[in-house]
């Protein structure tokens, strides 16, 4: 099912090749206040880290000249989100975000007043200033997943798309914003002017966020255990193929993205009187032709399908990154640096729009950061990988390899599909409450395994068996450690389902899960059932087998 923002398309009277003018629909979630709010204290927070990233490339090609050191700022600053994401996203999903978001701007704050410290008094050398890069990617890989969790809660859901791709004109109006001002304070200044600066940014930012109220859900059940927590987070994406299809799509971008991203400074460097001040004004065109392309998405998207997105934008940036390369002119450059932003921002808004709609909200912090890990992941391994291959020949050869594996890749995956076969509706569904138990059950007793049973007609059995599967990623999505389907020997067509929870509290846990998909997936095992009573049910819980201590003699 394509989700498709309906307006008005104003079709200007230019010339064939003229493009629709953007729609009242991609500023529409702007006129939630809260949204609004959030953003503003979103786009802040953006601008901190493009300032940071800008000042560190350029300080770390004044500290070093090999290739290799320069690349690993990007690395630096991207793979703590990498190895955190997974954990901040748990994190984010089990206790209160607000507070959550806030703090990882207080942490933002501390590392920029180190970086300014530590500039002022000329301390700093190639591998702290990785090192503090790298502190300041933790609070990237804290905030990001609290974020993308925080957006389909306030935003309605046919306004989804466009508040996805408001979220990537902030990124990329920081990206324009954040550089040109880097730059500046760089050139008037002092790189320790830069992160002050974003020290200021990140205390205005922790104030939007702390104005936020939130409404806090209250539940009789307590909250989850961060082992588990993480535990359901990833059992639900082994068990979601579309998610897994957007992950490897997200990863493999940024492999081919960042060949160009990560050795920018040095493809500055070599334009034909490039500059620091052409390196600004190329991340600054990056983000103009991602802002630019976002306006027209709700537009757009009722005529390309997301895979369209994300194949043409894929093909386009490779193109046009080699054309940089290849024509050494500033003039080239800057205009395609623009057509590269626009495509960039084409397949991340596309995938990101895609993970969003297969994560129900139970799951969906821990969903997104496991998203952001692919991508970041992918950031971090291009950035090492293209960064030593330009050490090995040179930065022309190791951007136009880049482009050459996202062609390669796009092709051997030209079968899989983000937007293949009906949407799945996790809206919530009211479901009766368990049981009370013959004795009473601890949250933490267990393992519980339910068993079901089911009795079918054997013509059936392969149509049964095809909706079985179904449910075997369901239950295991929703938090099953295990699930299994047994035929009777003696009795033809009875079939035993089970499956097995971690606890009695992870079993109850189940009902606040269970969705509008949910639902229709039980409706299609009770067709095939027989006689008038519905699938027995049981429920059992395990006994442990330890032996009493031994009594004390004499006592």
């Amino acid at each position: 099912m394509r989700l498709a923002l309906h307006g008005v398309f104003l079709w200007p009277r230019c010339g064939p090749f003229q493009p629709p003018m953007p729609t009242p629909a991609a500023l529409a979630p702007l006129s939630n206040p809260v949204f609004r709010g959030l953003w503003f204290a979103w786009l802040a927070a953006n601008l901190t880290m493009w300032m940071n990233d800008v000042a560190a490339a350029w300080l770390m090609t004044s500290l070093t000249t090999n290739p290799v050191m320069v690349a690993l700022v990007q690395t630096a600053s991207t793979l703590p989100v990498f190895l955190l994401g997974i954990p901040s996203g748990a994190l984010s999903d089990i206790i209160d975000r607000r507070r959550y978001f806030a703090g990882t701007q207080l942490w933002v704050l501390f590392v920029a007043l180190l970086l300014a410290l530590l500039s002022i008094l000329g301390a700093l050398n190639a591998p702290l200033l990785l090192a503090l890069t790298a502190l300041n990617g933790i609070g990237l890989a804290m905030r990001w997943p609290v974020f993308a969790a925080i957006v389909p809660q306030i935003v309605e859901r046919p306004q989804l798309s466009a508040a996805l791709a408001l979220n990537g004109i902030s990124m990329n109006l920081s990206r324009v914003i954040g550089p040109v001002a880097a730059g500046t304070l760089i050139s008037l200044v002092n790189p320790a002017a830069v992160f002050v600066l974003n020290a200021v940014l990140a205390a205005i930012a922790m104030v939007l966020i702390l104005r936020w109220r939130t409404v806090q859900e209250t539940s009789p059940l307590p909250g989850e255990r961060f082992v588990g927590a993480m535990r359901a987070g990833l059992a639900f994406t082994m068990q979601s193929p579309r998610l897994k299809v957007v992950l490897l799509r997200i990863f493999v971008f940024f492999i081919q993205a960042y060949g160009l991203v990560a050795l920018l400074p040095l493809v500055a460097r070599q334009l034909h009187g490039g500059g620091p001040a052409t390196f600004t004004v190329m991340l600054s065109c990056v983000g103009g032709g991602a802002i630019v392309a976002a306006l027209y998405f709700p537009a757009l998207r009722a005529r390309f399908s997301r895979d369209q997105f994300v194949r043409y934008g894929t093909l386009i940036h490779a193109a046009f990154s080699v054309l940089i390369v290849l024509v050494p002119e500033v003039w080239v450059a800057l205009p395609a640096m623009v057509i590269v932003g626009a495509a960039w921002i084409s397949v991340a808004n596309s995938l990101t729009l895609s993970a969003q709609m297969a994560l129900p909200d139970w799951v969906r912090a821990r969903g997104m950061s496991i998203y952001q890990t692919a991508l970041m992941g992918g950031s971090a391994f291009g950035a090492v990988l293209w960064g030593q291959i330009a050490a090995w020949t040179s930065v022309r050869t190791s951007v136009i390899a880049a482009a050459v594996f996202g062609i390669v890749a796009l092709l051997l995956t030209q079968r899989l599909r983000i937007e293949h076969g009906e949407e799945l509706d996790f809206t919530p569904v009211p479901t009766r409450t368990l049981p009370e138990p013959a004795a009473p059950i601890g949250p933490q007793e267990g393992p519980v395994m339910v068993t079901l049973e089911y009795h079918i007609d054997p013509a059936r059995a392969v149509e049964f068996i095809a909706v079985m599967q179904e449910t075997r990623q369901a239950r295991l999505r929703q938090g099953a450690l295990s699930w299994g389907l047994f035929r009777d020997s003696e009795a033809v067509g009875r079939y035993i389902e089970y499956f097995v929870d971690e606890n009695w509290v992870e079993h109850q846990r189940r009902l606040v899960r269970f969705s509008a998909s949910d639902a229709a997936l039980r409706a299609k095992r009770l067709a095939f059932h027989l006689g008038p009573e519905p699938p027995a049910l049981k429920r059992y819980v395990g006994e442990s087998m330890e032996r009493p201590p031994p009594a004390t003699p004499g006592v």
